[in-house]
């Protein structure tokens, strides 16, 4: 199910330019074997927030290939750390990022998230955090990752509206979503309710929470 209108996604797609030629190789390559990557206007956006914020330190949870690690880093220049549990998407992710000569700027580390996420370093903060993996642990990951956020950073989840399920029951046709459905219902809500983060849900691409983190507020 697309979320959007068809026509207005299918113009926003026909707009879509990367400037980087190894980059499109890797996402043609990617699209042609149903391998899941950011979707095109997600990139688009994501690529419009990298450029305004400048973050110097990336935090991704959920490589899968590391085409969008490797979109943060052509991006604005920035490191970017990188969370995968599979180790065949990691090894994937890990030459796609020297293929491209990302290698400098991009580490990836396969793992449970929770458990790299406690091992992290709290004296060198994130300035951005990209969380697109296991939709049902969405609010384990935020809340993990908090400690080691900057003042006034950015958290941008992805696909948080799972085709239109968590809007509305109409769109759970299958039984087993019916938990990650409210998983994400409950996580919309604790975000939006947090009173040192700012949360916006927009619906571009499967949907993306963004949020500015106020490092003043209470972080529990």
């Amino acid at each position: 199910m697309n979320i959007t209108n068809e026509i207005i996604s299918a113009y926003i797609d026909n707009l879509y330019v990367n400037e980087n030629t190894d980059l499109a190789e890797l996402r043609k390559f990617a699209e042609t074997h149903n391998i899941p990557v950011i979707r095109r206007d997600t990139e688009k956006l994501l690529k419009v927030i990298m450029k305004l914020k400048q973050p110097a330190r990336v935090l991704e949870i959920g490589t899968a290939v590391g085409y969008s690690s490797c979109v943060f880093a052509d991006c604005c220049g920035c490191s970017v750390l990188s969370i995968e549990l599979d180790e065949e998407s990691a090894k994937a992710a890990r030459s796609n990022i020297e293929n491209l000569g990302f290698s400098g700027q991009i580490k990836v580390v396969c793992g449970e998230a929770a458990a790299v996420l406690r091992g992290l370093d709290p004296a060198a903060p994130y300035d951005l955090l990209f969380i697109d993996a296991a939709k049902s642990h969405y609010r384990e990951f935020w809340d993990l990752a908090m400690p080691y956020m900057s003042r006034d950073s950015i958290v941008i989840c992805d696909n948080v509206l799972l085709k239109g399920m968590t809007a509305s029951d109409e769109c759970v046709t299958r039984r087993r979503d019916w938990t990650s459905t409210r998983r994400m219902r409950e996580f919309i809500e604790y975000i939006s309710s947090l009173d040192y983060a700012d949360t916006t849900i927009v619906p571009i691409g499967d949907g993306l929470s963004i949020s500015i983190i106020e490092k003043n507020g209470s972080i529990t």
